[in-house]
């Protein structure tokens, strides 16, 4: 089997990111609660892209890329860093972002702005046409003589989620000078490549850890990430290989992708009030949210050592700031 090492890697994050117990959300819930503070990893606002984007943008360059092209929602978080990250290695940046929520001047939008980057909208909520988008303007960069590559929404494909694989070694090594022994370890779901990284390493380094992702859209999360997991083994030539059947999902998108709902919004009220920390209304709030309603239903053995990846997304919370405070909070 390959090394993860052996991949073209760049180092844009700060690392490792803290890991910490949370004492307070622990007490509520009769668990032993970890944070991983992977929105604390340097670039941006932080989060977990930083990791993905280390090898997919090591890859650009290797191949003499010079505009990097990728897309998302219009706040989405892994666009802003791309921009980011982009901007730290001398590349040009074109978001092509889905013209839906809040597409104005607000959030991560404002961050794009401040970044640099190029960014344009398409008026539709089909990602094929989105795709056909950059590849037209692949085309039109081709003939001015630019290299562009294209990075898929989330950077979700098997190569970054090598960055998550790497992460559970990271978090290993914290837990073992802690004197802990992870039981589970709780992502969100939501383009599916940081849940399909850390089910990868979960099954290279700690085959006792359980990983469970919640769903923060309706989507077919199992398939996705099933199929991330094994493209990601194969690039590692790892006999590995999982059915849709083998992982653990947990839906909590209420309205759906991006609205923020009444369950999240109390979920980040909790964060900041028991350990003042602060979570997003799109991902990890709706993420807190399940792992809580997972609590409730009796998921955790009591005293179970339990780990909350805190993927960041903090640029939406400012966009969305009025929905989750008018009334819900």
């Amino acid at each position: 089997m390959k090394e993860i090492t052996a991949f073209p890697r760049l180092r844009l994050a700060q690392l490792p990111t803290p890991l910490h117990r949370l004492p307070n959300i622990s007490a509520m819930t009769g668990l032993n609660v970890y944070i991983k503070r992977d929105d604390m990893t340097g670039l941006g606002l932080g989060g977990n892209k930083v990791r993905k984007l280390e090898f997919l943008l090591a890859a650009a360059l290797e191949q003499g890329c010079d505009v990097v092209l990728t897309t998302g929602g219009a706040q989405s978080n892994h666009a802003m860093l791309t921009a980011a990250c982009c901007n730290r290695l001398g590349l040009s940046c074109i978001l092509v972002l889905k013209k839906r929520g809040v597409w104005t001047r607000q959030g991560n939008q404002l961050l794009d702005d401040l970044l640099g980057a190029e960014v344009r909208f398409v008026d539709t909520d089909d990602y094929g046409q989105v795709y056909a988008q950059m590849e037209e303007i692949c085309q039109e960069l081709r003939q001015q003589g630019h290299k562009p590559c294209c990075i898929p929404v989330g950077g979700s494909v098997g190569l970054g989620a090598l960055g998550y694989a790497l992460c559970v070694e990271e978090i290993l090594a914290q837990t073992a000078a802690m004197h802990v022994q992870l039981d589970h370890m709780i992502c969100c779901a939501g383009s599916g490549g940081t849940m399909a990284g850390i089910v990868l390493g979960a099954l290279l380094y700690a085959p006792q850890l359980k990983v469970t992702g919640i769903a923060i859209e309706p989507d077919d999360f199992a398939s996705i990430v099933a199929r991330l997991v094994n493209e990601a083994a194969a690039l590692l030539e790892s006999p590995l290989h999982i059915q849709p059947q083998d992982l653990h999902l947990y839906d909590c998108y209420g309205e759906g992708y991006a609205i923020p709902s009444p369950e999240g919004n109390a979920a980040i009220r909790t964060m900041a009030r028991k350990e003042g920390l602060i979570l997003d209304p799109v991902y990890t709030g709706k993420t807190f949210a399940g792992f809580l309603e997972l609590c409730e239903k009796g998921y955790f053995a009591p005293g179970s050592n339990v780990l909350f990846l805190h993927s960041g997304g903090a640029g939406g919370l400012f966009a969305l700031g009025e929905q989750v405070l008018r009334g819900r909070l």
